[in-house]
């Protein structure tokens, strides 16, 4: 074919065919659209002797990369679901005389009403639960013997504050980093210049809370890295499921206190030839959850008693169940790291300058949130000890220091936050580990 000579008089009756558009014999007769615009730009090519038909294709878009996650962690949680609805929890129908509220017309509506749209209660704590399950998820990985209790608290709580996209009272850390060991039971995580390394035989209580809009998703679990102590870790998980499980609408708080021992005693620990009951700590509780308040004021206690109060639709609780090699029942003891702004605090005058200057900080930064001493020192505060327990002397903060069982005695600790919906309940802070 002559370079520049014109294409209708050289083409062959077959491409002729083609450029009408006729089916050529044999011709595969579900050709697609990018196929026919090959074809065509091949014709073309032949005809005006610019390429090879055979060669020329059709240049495809690059395909979008997928977005991913960082390790460690640091793609704030909103870019993976740019809708604003976030992963619903466990669902569990309610028990017994609550059945019926699966199908209730009436309280479907109330879920419609509450559950679709961004920006409401149910998206904020979706949001935080899955915050917690993806920083949990790299934590258990993260964590191991011979690392130092400031390296765990700062690699967790760097993590939260990336995934939940920190903004000031909006979203953040719902309360500090709990690393408490071996026979303390909570309340523990380090200050400035702590030196405390995990070893291999701890029993380590991993618990760290996620907040959205006040919304605070309240979790926790234990790891150990020796199996000595595998049997109580088992009970004290099965003694939170039976509390998941059993509390519902209209459940008394006591009666499902004494479902939560039943099981947590049913466990023994052997540990070198000595065999231990499992005891539930009876000093220590799950609790209602409030806006910006860890305690909401009502109390799950893990043993049985006589409170008659019920939950009630719409709460959202903490069940949180401590298990014990000990005497079961904890004291105050140790460093105090954790404080909290007295939820209506009382207005009194403060003598101290530096504890007006204090409150104001705590306030700015924190509200009614818990918060740690790092937390005070990553906030530029400085030599605030004595301000501090000027305000915790006056009560308008709230100091909760270490609770410890008896030396020599080991503790574990789980917990999950559910939402009492109107029609079921929400274990929302279940993730594929616990």
């Amino acid at each position: 074919m002559a370079p520049g000579a014109a294409a209708e008089s050289n083409l062959s009756p077959s491409q002729d065919k083609e450029a009408k558009g006729e089916q050529l014999p044999g011709a595969d007769e579900n050709i697609d659209a990018d196929d026919v615009d090959d074809l065509e730009d091949g014709v073309a090519a032949e005809a005006t002797g610019t390429g090879d038909a055979k060669k020329k294709k059709k240049k495809k878009k690059p395909k979008k990369k997928k977005l991913e996650q960082t390790d460690p962690p640091r793609v704030g949680l909103s870019k993976f679901y740019p809708n604003g609805i976030y992963p619903e929890g466990q669902i569990q129908p309610y028990k017994d005389d609550n059945a019926w509220r699966t199908t209730s017309e009436e309280k479907r509506y109330l879920e419609r009403m509450a559950n679709e749209e961004p920006e409401t209660t149910y998206q904020n704590i979706r949001r935080a639960a899955e915050v917690h399950r993806q920083v949990r998820r790299y934590a258990r990985k993260m964590i191991h013997p011979g690392m130092t209790m400031t390296e765990i608290a700062e690699n967790i709580e760097n993590t939260t504050r990336a995934l939940v996209e920190e903004n000031g009272l909006e979203s953040g850390i719902g309360f500090p980093t709990g690393l408490s060991l071996n026979n303390c039971a909570a309340h523990y995580t380090p200050n400035a210049g702590d030196t405390v390394v995990l070893q291999k035989g701890d029993v380590l209580k991993v618990d760290f809370g996620v907040h959205v809009k006040g919304r605070i998703l309240d979790s926790a679990f234990t790891l150990n890295f020796e199996p000595t102590y595998d049997k109580l870790i088992e009970a004290v998980k099965a003694a939170t499921e039976t509390g998941v499980r059993e509390a519902g609408i209209d459940v008394r708080l006591g009666e499902l206190g004494a479902l939560i021992q039943e099981t947590m005693e049913s466990y023994e620990v052997e540990v070198n030839g000595k065999v231990y009951p499992v005891k539930p700590i009876e000093n220590l509780s799950g609790h209602s959850i409030n806006p910006y308040q860890i305690h909401g004021g009502k109390s799950v206690l893990l043993v049985k008693n006589e409170d008659q109060t019920r939950m009630e639709e719409g709460e959202y609780f903490a069940i949180e169940t401590f298990g014990s090699t000990g005497r079961g029942r904890i004291v105050e003891s140790g460093d105090c790291s954790h404080y909290a702004k007295t939820y209506n605090a009382p207005h009194v005058p403060l003598r101290l300058t530096s504890a007006k200057s204090l409150l104001n900080s705590i306030t700015k930064n924190f509200g009614t949130l818990p918060f740690c001493r790092r937390y005070l020192d990553r906030v530029g505060e400085s030599k605030y000890l004595l301000a501090l327990n000027h305000l915790v002397a006056q009560g308008i903060v709230q100091d909760y220091p270490p609770l410890c069982d008896q030396r020599g005695s080991m503790t574990a600790q789980f917990e999950h936050t559910i939402l009492l919906r109107p029609t079921v309940k929400e274990v929302v802070s279940r993730g594929d580990d616990y």
